[in-house]
């Protein structure tokens, strides 16, 4: 059965989208001057990604972005989140920039402005350039300095047509798991070298905000969140103030800054390592925010493991719950907790929704088309619990859905499918799944329905 979903709780101007990210997506890794990411350089070193998977082609959408652009219309939307590809437009990551490279990204900006779609540029989907991992990377101060120079020079291109900039996509990833699990790249599994990389992410987010407001005063500029609500497993003191640690590496971490709080005192003594701070950085790390981004997968269940790494919490599994094909546990009502909590707590005054969404096996079927209910049903339960946030107060102003096309997913490669479009990699092929399709038919009836109220 379909989830009712209320659309009446959204805006009328509200920005129906999709996502995507330029590594998973693009391909065309030695073209047109592109220089290595950190990510070409962790998939192509055995045993990082699953069967050895790249994005050297991906979904090829650097020469089929015309196509891609095409599918949009289709469904209907009217905004697109992309990402920017530090090493496609600042291959040595500081100093000239790659004018074929930044010719890309001009082009693209321009035919979704054609096709009446809004473009949403990200900065930073994790593809540092290697050159600056070379210097050290992230936990190196200068880096926050080199990106700052490479928004200047993205920003002072697009700016004049580009109002909605994100810094950094999901910094906590960059960080923890590049950092700490080594589970992406970087690969590191070093306490140290994550903190540090924490803390100059976000430096490099205030004076990318900074240098994006320079190069483009119009721009409305923001960053992007990986949140989760956060439970103990049981309801003993111990799982308890795990889950309460588990809070502040996953969320208050990355929050707390942001918003002028400085970094969780808690957090600094969990992890016992010094910040390399520096004066004024804490001003700097609080830039003016236009809006929050929001992405949401699942809730997370914690219980304490005192002999465990920082912050000395493991993950623990509850059975009898339905789950996605990530094996992550599906709880719609954890997209609303979180909307109301930056509601509340952090004061937002506009919020997006700029990933959620759902790996699961697709149907293919023998006419080409692809059916897939669980994802369609994902789609709208958690669409319903972001209705149910917004008739409370949460400023949504938008939500785009993870991710318009099948790609490239990080360290498990091509095996899982989070788009609305199925792509066959053999072929690039593209077909609208059966959640694509529902995903139209509500952008549809709520444009509809604001055209009626007007």
């Amino acid at each position: 059965m379909s989830e009712r979903i209320d659309l009446a709780a959204f805006p009328p101007d509200f920005l129906w989208g999709t996502a995507t990210a330029a590594y998973q997506i693009e391909g065309a890794v030695a073209e047109d001057g592109r220089a290595p990411s950190i990510w070409d350089t962790f998939s192509h070193t055995p045993g990082r990604t699953a069967n050895g998977d790249t994005g050297d082609v991906a979904c090829d959408h650097y020469h089929r972005w015309r196509e891609d652009i095409a599918l949009m219309r289709q469904l209907g939307v009217d905004a697109y989140r992309l990402s920017v590809a530090w090493p496609r437009v600042m291959p040595a990551g500081t100093g000239p920039v790659n004018p074929k490279g930044l010719a890309f990204y001009d082009e693209l900006v321009d035919a979704l402005l054609e096709a009446g779609i809004t473009p949403s540029v990200t900065l930073y989907h994790w593809d540092l350039p290697q050159t600056l991992q070379d210097r050290g990377g992230w936990p190196e101060r200068d880096t926050a300095f080199a990106f700052a120079e490479y928004a200047s020079a993205v920003a002072g291109r697009l700016g004049d047509r580009v109002q909605l900039w994100a810094t950094l996509n999901e910094p906590s990833c960059s960080a923890w798991i590049g950092h700490l699990e080594g589970k992406m790249a970087p690969g590191w599994t070093d306490l140290t070298a994550a903190v540090r990389a924490s803390y100059h992410l976000l430096l490099g987010h205030g004076l990318a905000a900074r240098a994006v407001r320079a190069a483009a005063p119009g721009a409305r500029i923001g960053i992007v969140n990986n949140l989760s609500t956060i439970h103990p497993a049981t309801d003993r003191p111990e799982d308890v103030a795990a889950a309460h640690r588990q809070d502040g590496h996953v969320n208050r971490w990355w929050l707390d800054p942001v918003h002028g709080r400085g970094f969780p005192a808690d957090m600094v003594d969990t992890y016992g390592v010094e910040l390399p701070a520096r004066a004024g950085d804490v001003g700097t790390i609080a830039a003016p925010l236009d809006w929050l981004g929001l992405n949401y997968y699942f809730p997370a269940y914690v219980a304490d493991a005192p002999d465990g790494p920082a912050p000395y919490v493991r993950a623990v599994r509850r059975e009898g719950v339905a789950r996605t094909g990530m094996d992550w546990e599906i709880d719609a009502g954890g997209i609303e907790t979180l909307l109301l909590r930056l509601t509340e707590d952090y004061g937002a005054r506009k919020i997006y929704v700029t990933e959620n969404g759902s790996a699961f096996e697709d149907l293919v079927r023998p006419d080409g088309s692809v059916d897939d209910p669980e994802r369609q049903a994902y789609l709208e339960q958690h669409l319903a619990a972001c209705a149910a946030a917004a008739r409370k107060g949460a400023p949504l102003a938008g939500y785009f859905a993870w991710s318009l096309l099948d790609n490239f997913e990080w360290a498990y490669g091509y095996a899982k499918r989070f788009g609305l479009v199925h792509v066959d990699y053999r072929t690039q092929v593209r077909t609208i799944k059966g959640s694509g399709h529902r995903y139209a038919d509500i952008v549809r009836v709520h444009r509809g329905r604001t055209r009626r109220a007007a």
